[in-house]
């Protein structure tokens, strides 16, 4: 049975700074705190009509999820501008209300000008959502031009609740994320030692167990890279060890992060014996001690390279456990306040702005599903307008676009067929209905950012439950919801591919050449003899844009995808993480060389390899690859680990294209020598 701490881990370490769950408690509570006060106000001051209900709860959504400013201040300004734009649009939805056709056009017009505020950034962005939405609840309730005033109440109520839950209730405090990223990290680190544990038990590791590691590194690197962006940074990026007590966190990090991926690195050569793992998570000095000997007696067999790794992730855990435990003390009140040097940049109205060709072909996929959905329905035509508007938000791609408006159709699909049996089973009960509801809500957003389609399903759910509870659903009205949403969701992908499309491998190539680029910089400033925390930065500017690669292949190998296989996507993202995770060691182990004739080959080595790889972008994604073989050693010793560093990117860089015919030898011999050397 868990514990507190143990529950509170598992939590984190599935929710990094418990940000899903912060985000979904303020738009459930912004949306119930909306509703009664709303309600207290209809019941006891004046009436108020439904469309005062419709966009409280709407905008109270809006504001927990699009308002995304740095700063109660910046939030409070860009919530104020939204309910103005919000009761903008809804007078010219009233006002147009006899002229149905005018309307329309005029609806298209906010959906263009809502999608191009995105060039602003985040406050454009949540203005622009503002209007959307509020357009869509006027057109949608139709409220007369008297009922103005007192629809009104229900934006500003829900601007106001929204700013209080976020600002007070539920309010953003870096230091707090900081700490519960760290645990999470923590968390992290303890499943990938149960598995080891688990693999360690069975003596041998098999392609699942493989794939597992593979699952927790990334998920691993996924919390570390929040957790740095919640450490305070000095403007040029770069830490002054002396000076910045954020320096130290920064390095128990980084070796946090290095001494998990080493250990699973190790354990595909040779498995760890199981007492070491339980040792290292017992935290067992006097075990730990005893392996500290066996390694020295076998450090030149893969066992003994196993051995170390496990026993420098356990140094590493328990100064990050020590970083924890301290930063619950203080608070970390030692770090200065993280400070906003974001600079304004001028702003690109061309269509070479892909934000620009994003509105563009929102504005004509609403304008399709608008028309397709009046054929279908005059009342509830809406419903595809805001599938095709939705289906664009947060993808880089057409295949992106593709998998969410697939996400969109199930989660309606079976988010309907679930709610339509709530509903029945809680007809007259909304006693029952309402709290069933409010949990719905919460879950929807809950797992907004891990699955689009889990959102979906809940917000379905809610919508039957709230049919069910007016006393208007009906079988006849479900199946023509599920209707509208796929006309949407068409409506919208056959956009993303035939206007401005934006190819899965287009944007994957230009994901890698960032990576590429990255790669570059960090062996350049090698070759210029920098080291420190300037390597550690550029390395951890290459874990980012490996993450940015893993996002764009994802459509790639999806399982709808007729492009390649899955297999073949994870064996390549495997050879980028392998050459990301070199690139780190190569910036912990670099120092001023004292063989620098022979790093100075291998770096041009290395840059070669680039210079062949980088052109050929995403076909390497292509590439039937048999299994990889195992390499020789892996865990550099601090006396040879930029040289071994160095090797090693060389190695994985030749494997993207095992054919080619272009410096096939340059790493090889680099390792030949070593090996003489």
């Amino acid at each position: 049975m868990f514990s507190g701490f143990q529950a509170r881990d598992c939590l984190l370490a599935n929710d990094p700074a418990l940000s899903r769950l912060r985000m979904a408690l303020r738009v459930t509570l912004t949306i119930v705190f909306s509703f009664l006060i709303l309600l207290a106000i209809h019941m006891f001051i004046l009436p108020l009509p439904t469309a005062a209900f419709g966009l409280g709860i709407v905008l109270s959504i809006e504001g927990g999820v699009a308002v995304r400013d740095k700063g109660n201040s910046r939030q409070l300004v860009t919530r104020l501008f939204g309910c103005v734009a919000s009761l903008a649009v809804v007078g010219i939805a009233a006002g147009l209300e006899d002229r149905r056709l005018l309307s329309d056009l005029v609806f298209l017009v906010v959906i263009a000008l809502a999608s191009a505020g995105r060039v602003f950034g985040p406050r454009g962005f949540a203005i622009g959502m503002f209007a959307f939405t509020s357009y869509f609840m006027g057109a949608y309730f139709r409220p007369p031009l008297a009922e103005l005033p007192e629809v009104a109440i229900g934006p500003v109520v829900a601007v106001l609740v929204g700013h209080l839950v976020r600002a007070v209730l539920l309010p953003d405090d870096w230091r707090r994320d900081l700490l519960r990223s760290l645990e999470s990290v923590r968390g992290r680190i303890n499943q990938i030692l149960f598995k080891l544990a688990a693999i360690a038990g069975g003596g041998e590791i098999g392609e699942a167990d493989r794939q597992e590691l593979r699952q927790l590194e990334d998920r691993l690197k996924e919390v570390v890279l929040m957790a740095e962006t919640f450490i305070p940074r000095p403007p040029a990026g770069v830490f002054d060890a002396a000076a910045d007590p954020a320096a130290e966190l920064a390095i128990r990090l980084f070796d946090a992060h290095l001494a998990a991926e080493s250990a699973i690195v190790l354990s595909f050569q040779s498995p760890p014996p199981f007492a070491l793992v339980h040792a290292v998570i017992e935290a067992d000095a006097a075990e730990l001690a005893r392996f500290e000997g066996m390694a020295d007696a076998i450090r030149d067999q893969p066992q003994g390279e196993t051995v170390r790794a496990l026993l420098w992730l356990g140094e590493a855990r328990q100064q990050l456990t020590q970083v924890i435990a301290e930063g619950q003390d203080s608070g970390f009140s030692e770090i200065d306040a993280i400070k906003d040097t974001a600079q304004s940049q001028a702003i690109d109205f061309s269509l070479a702005n892909p934000l620009l060709r994003s509105a563009l072909q929102i504005t004509i996929a609403s304008a399709i599903a608008m028309s397709f959905g009046l054929l279908l329905s005059r009342e509830r035509w809406f419903w595809a307008v805001l599938a095709s508007f939705l289906v664009f938000t947060n993808t880089n791609s057409r295949g992106d676009t593709a998998m969410r408006a697939l996400s969109r159709s199930l989660g309606t699909v079976f988010g309907i067929a679930i709610g339509l049996v709530l509903a029945t089973l809680m007809s007259g009960e909304p006693a029952i209905a309402i709290p069933v509801a409010a949990v719905c809500i919460f879950l929807a957003f809950y797992f907004l950012q891990v699955s689009y389609a889990t959102m979906t399903f809940f917000i379905s759910i809610v919508l039957c439950l709230v049919y069910g509870m007016t006393g208007v659903l009906t079988l006849d009205l479900l199946k023509l919801r599920i209707g509208e949403t796929m006309i949407g969701a068409a409506a919208g992908t056959a956009v993303a591919f035939i206007v401005f499309p934006t190819r899965t491998r287009g944007a994957l190539d230009s994901a890698l050449a960032r990576w590429f680029q990255a790669l570059r910089d960090l062996l350049g400033a090698l070759g210029e003899g920098k080291s420190g925390f300037e390597l550690m930065a550029l390395s951890q500017k290459i874990d980012a844009c490996y993450r940015d690669v893993t996002v764009a292949a994802r459509p790639l190998g999806s399982s709808w995808s007729v492009v390649t296989r899955p297999g073949q996507i994870r064996q390549t993202l495997a050879i980028f993480l392998s050459c990301t995770y070199w690139a780190r060691i190569l910036a912990k182990n670099y120092d001023v060389p004292a063989a620098a004739d022979i790093l100075n080959r291998l770096i041009a080595a290395d840059l070669a390899l680039i210079d062949n790889a980088a052109p050929r972008g995403s076909s390497c994604f292509l590439i039937k690859r048999k299994a990889s073989r195992t390499t020789g050693r892996h865990l550099p010793l601090s006396r040879e680990g930029a040289r071994l560093g160095l090797e090693m990117i060389g190695s994985a860089l030749e494997r993207l294209y095992p054919q080619a015919d272009v410096l096939p030898f340059a790493t090889g011999e680099a390792i030949a020598r070593s090996k003489q050397g």
